[in-house]
This record gives structure tokens, C-alpha cells and sequence, in this order.
């Protein structure tokens, strides 16, 4: 088949025209631009790739590109969905509708753009139903390979874009897969100046983002789509009448409607603050630097995004709560990762699921994954197993994530008994931090006091809290505050106001865990010596308490 005459160059790089030392102008090529998707899109073009799949949700976003490189190129450039068949995407104005169109039929449309003679770029919407394994496909996937071979010696390329990859093994030698990231902040810098642009003349709405809050807003926005960001930053403006930083809330509403869509996420909802965490103050602090990280500053001096921190102690002492304080200080979606749920009895299944939640949670970030006691969940990975493998392979997805992850996820996980933990998670790479949460101590048990009964309305001055926490010894937090709680009913139930004997009493009643499991937290103290960083400036032993127990003859 013969070629127009003109065609334009296989591998001419889009310039820009620049003035010289000299003032001359000269065609250098755009900064940074090989750094970018677009020029690892117009490569594969120039290149003569002849099928090139884009796994992505915005198709706008692809067809923008693609036209603009059609455009550079001097080629046609075509749209293609099974509602309209082929039209001309690069005429100005509405885009002609035929349903009659014999194209919309995929066998059509693959052969009228081999009858094509001129350059051409072709993209191919929602495609990924005809290129997957099925039977009703063969014809189709037959003659996607034909479009393989002709394009191979012509300028033309078919751009398959689609949200998720299904390509029959037949393809896998012809079709090129490239995955479209999601918008960077540098894209909704630009999508937040434009939308500034278009209010500046609307005395009705106030948009006052200094750096600072500018940097947030941003940054709550990374894992939406172009066209999301857009609709929540015109929600916030339509309900509020500006847009601020206070308005990062209204961003994590539109992020959730993402984890609920797929169910295998929980969006968690909390109302918990750093001031609800009594005590760990080395824990507290090494959080608090790492707030700065998420800062365009940070990014310009170095710093990464901080990985995550495994948190190591007796239950109810404040891990869960320092997952659910972390998100609200950071202002960051949280996300709990409930790895017992993934388990599916369909071979494979348990290990995609894995996979899908991990992708899901990187499409969202920056945020927190909270993966609660993962000693329970990867307990089969330690010894003999009856599933088959099923949690090796899964703990061994998430390993090779936690090393290899680059997308802003900060991961909490949190553990009760490390017999149950593989040597292969305590390593240094997987997290950034191990700490230790010890039961509190004299002054953190007042502190804790002090927090619950502020929290139901109660002036803690009215109370004797240095002799509650004195009779408290071995409490945890999580014990302290069903003692605070069954002294409010045994006050209400007597129609009395609650007194500082009510809460001596109840807690006189509890009997704490560490008393019943004495030796279980004796030896999880004795591992936790030097290996992991203790959360609270001193360990909670205090006076006689947990004296070790030696036979003397």
C-alpha cells in the first residue's frame, strides 16, 4: 500500500520554539517533557507501535493528549465507542452522532481503519470487552492482530483506553500496555489557577489559599481524577462560597464514595485527635515531625513520605487510637485493611484481593492504612498451614509492597502477640519505626482519667485523680475507661452524681488483664528490650508490680 507523500518524521521530538544566549529563537525541546506520560505516549507513537492499551479512568485526559500529538504530527486523529462508532475528533464543534453508523460494530471499525490511507491516530473507548478471553471474541481478537500486522508499516496507531487491562494471550505480543497515572499536584496546581481565573470576577465567591493551605489542599486532592477534583472544588465553592484549606473534608467525602465503591476497604471515620492519646510522648513526637513531610518544602529538601510504623504492646493501651489520632493530625483519609476479610475460598482469589485493596489504597493517597492486629491475620505464615499457601502468598504480597511502595501511603500496623509476627516484617525497611506500648504509668493513667470524663461532660478537678490512678495499677487504657463508664451507671442507676468513691469503686471491681496474663506481658516486655523503641519516655513498671518470680532454696 502506498504512503501519501508527506509524512511526517518517525522519531522528530515536539519542540517549542526558545530565544538563544543571543536572543535568536530556536526550536529546543520542552523541559522535563521526557520525564512525562505524554512523551512516553508520542514515543510509542512515533516509534510505529501499532496497538498501544492506556489502563486509566480518564479518557478525557487521554484523548486531550493524544489530539494534541495528532495535531504535532500532522495525522488524523479519530474517536471510536460502540454508541457511535468512528467519528473525527480533531473538527471543532459538537461531535456528529450516528446511531446508524455501521462502525460502531468493532469488526467495522477495525476494518475501516485499515482502509484508511492517511496517518492517523485512532483511539478506541471501552474496548477492553471485545479484547478479553471469551469465545464471542475470537473473530475480533483475530482481527486486532491483522490491525497489528498492517499498522506495523504505516503511520497509523490504535489507542485502546480503558479502566482496567483484559487482554486475551493471543495480544500480548502485539499490544503495548502503558498505565495513565492519576493527576500529579502539579496538574491540579493548573486546574486550581484556572479555576481561580474564572471566579476572580465574581464578588460572590472567595478563594484565599496561602502557600501553606494551598500545599494541603492539594495534597488531600492527589489520588482523584482531574474531572473529581474538579466537581468537589466546584461542590465546595457552590456550598461554602470559597474555598480554603478547612474545606480538605469535603475532599475525603468524594475519596470515600472510592473506598466504598470497592469493597474491600473500610473508609474510617473518626473523631479522635492527638490530645485524646495520653502519654507515649516519644511516639507523639516522632508523628509530629513527620507531619512536614507532605509539604512542597519537604519535597524540595529531599524528605520522602514517611512509610509507615509498627506498634508493638499490650492490648487496649492506645495502638488502634494512635492509627485513628494519626489520620486526623496529618489530615489524611484513613483506611482499615482488614486482611482476614480478603480471604476468599477461590484459588487466587485471596491474593488478587490483596493486590485490588493495595491499588486502591495507592489511588487515594496520601493516606493512612491502618492494618489492625496483623499478628492475627499473617499467623498462618509462621508455621504449618492448612490453606494451601494461601497466607504465605499473601504475606508475601504485602511484603514486596511495604519494600518497594513509592506512592504517599503511611502504613500503621498494630500487633498483640509477636510469636505470631514473621522475622521477614520486623526488618528495617518495612517500616520506618518500630515502637513498643507499654502499660501506662501513674501519671499517663491520671491523664487518661482526666480525658474520659472530660469527654462525658465531667470536671475532672472535681475528682481525687492522683488516688484513681494510684489504685489503678496495671490498668490499661482501654481498662480505665470501662471503669469510668460502669462508674457513670452505677451513679445513674442510684440517682446519685458521680463522686470520686463511684469511680474508686469501680475500679476496685475490674480485675486487669495484666493480672491475669501476667506472664504473657512479662515476656512480651523482655522481647521488646532492644528491639523496638519504647513509645513513652519510661516503661510502666512501677513499685513492686510485676516483680519476677524466682525459686530460692
Amino acid at each position: 500500500m502506498s504512503q501519501p507523500s508527506k509524512l511526517p518524521p518517525i522519531l522528530k521530538p515536539i519542540t517549542q520554539t526558545k530565544p538563544d544566549a543571543t536572543g535568536k529563537k530556536t526550536d529546543a525541546p520542552e523541559k522535563n517533557y521526557k520525564k512525562t506520560q505524554e512523551y512516553e505516549l508520542d514515543v510509542l507513537i512515533r516509534a510505529r507501535y501499532p496497538i498501544v492499551y492506556i489502563e486509566t479512568w480518564e479518557e478525557e485526559r487521554v484523548e486531550k493528549i493524544l489530539l494534541e500529538i495528532a495535531k504535532k504530527r500532522e495525522k488524523d486523529f479519530y474517536v471510536w465507542t460502540v454508541t457511535d462508532g468512528i467519528v473525527r475528533g480533531d473538527i471543532a464543534g459538537p461531535r456528529q452522532h450516528g446511531k446508524s453508523n455501521k462502525t460502531s460494530d468493532p469488526i467495522a471499525a477495525l476494518d475501516t481503519i485499515i482502509d484508511h490511507q492517511q496517518p492517523a491516530i485512532y483511539i478506541f473507548k471501552d474496548f477492553h470487552r471485545f479484547t478479553e478471553e471469551n469465545r464471542n471474541n475470537l473473530t475480533i481478537i483475530r482481527k486486532l492482530r491483522d490491525v497489528a500486522h498492517h499498522f506495523r508499516d504505516s503511520y497509523k496507531t490504535l489507542v485502546i483506553v480503558a479502566p482496567t487491562t483484559r487482554i486475551a494471550a493471543e495480544l500480548s505480543k502485539d499490544v503495548t500496555v502503558m498505565q495513565f497515572a492519576l493527576p500529579t499536584t502539579d496538574d491540579f496546581s493548573r486546574l486550581l489557577d484556572r479555576i481561580t481565573d474564572d471566579m476572580k470576577d465574581n464578588p460572590r465567591i472567595k478563594i484565599n489559599l496561602p502557600q501553606a493551605d494551598r500545599d494541603r489542599l492539594l495534597n488531600a486532592a492527589r489520588g482523584l481524577t482531574l474531572k473529581e477534583a474538579e466537581n468537589v472544588f466546584a461542590k465546595t465553592l457552590v456550598l461554602n462560597g470559597h474555598l480554603n484549606a478547612a474545606d480538605i473534608s469535603l475532599i475525603f467525602g468524594e475519596k470515600q464514595q472510592i473506598i466504598r465503591k470497592s469493597g474491600l476497604l473500610e473508609y474510617y471515620e473518626t473523631q479522635e485527635t492527638i490530645a485524646h492519646v495520653a502519654g507515649l510522648e516519644n511516639l507523639k513526637e516522632w508523628l509530629v515531625k513527620r507531619t512536614i513531610a507532605f509539604t512542597s518544602e519537604a519535597v524540595k529538601f529531599g524528605l520522602p513520605a514517611p512509610r509507615g510504623a509498627l506498634l508493638l504492646g499490650v492490648q487496649g493501651c492506645g495502638k488502634s487510637l494512635c492509627a485513628k489520632a494519626v489520620s486526623a493530625m496529618w489530615e489524611q483519609p484513613l483506611l482499615r485493611f482488614d486482611i482476614g476479610r480478603l480471604f476468599s475460598g477461590l484459588v487466587g482469589s485471596s491474593e488478587e484481593n490483596v493486590r485490588s485493596a493495595i491499588t486502591i489504597a495507592e489511588s487515594v493517597a496520601p493516606a493512612v492504612l491502618w492494618i489492625d492486629e496483623i499478628d492475627k491475620a499473617l499467623s498462618g505464615t509462621t508455621g504449618g498451614s492448612g490453606d494451601g499457601g494461601t497466607s504465605a502468598r499473601v504475606f508475601g504480597t504485602l511484603l514486596t509492597w511495604l519494600s518497594e511502595k513509592t506512592a504517599p501511603v503511611f502504613v500503621i500496623a498494630t500487633a498483640n502477640n509477636i510469636s505470631n509476627l514473621p522475622p521477614e516484617l520486623l526488618r528495617k525497611g518495612r517500616f520506618d519505626e518500630i515502637f513498643f506500648i507499654d502499660l501506662p504509668n501513674k501519671r499517663e493513667r491520671v491523664e487518661i482519667i482526666r480525658i474520659h470524663l472530660s469527654k462525658r461532660q465531667w470536671d475532672p478537678d472535681e475528682f481525687d485523680l492522683d488516688m484513681l490512678a494510684e489504685i489503678s495499677k496495671g490498668f490499661s487504657g482501654a481498662e480505665l475507661e470501662e471503669a469510668v463508664i460502669s462508674s457513670l451507671f452505677d451513679a445513674f442507676s442510684e440517682k446519685k452524681s458521680l463522686t470520686t468513691e463511684i469511680l474508686a469503686q469501680a475500679i476496685k471491681e475490674t480485675v486487669p488483664l495484666s493480672k491475669t496474663m501476667e506472664e504473657e506481658l512479662i515476656r512480651l516486655r523482655s522481647w521488646a528490650f532492644g528491639r523496638a523503641r519504647m513509645a513513652s519516655e519510661s516503661i510502666g513498671r512501677e513499685g513492686d508490680e510485676f516483680r519476677r518470680k524466682l525459686e530460692i532454696e
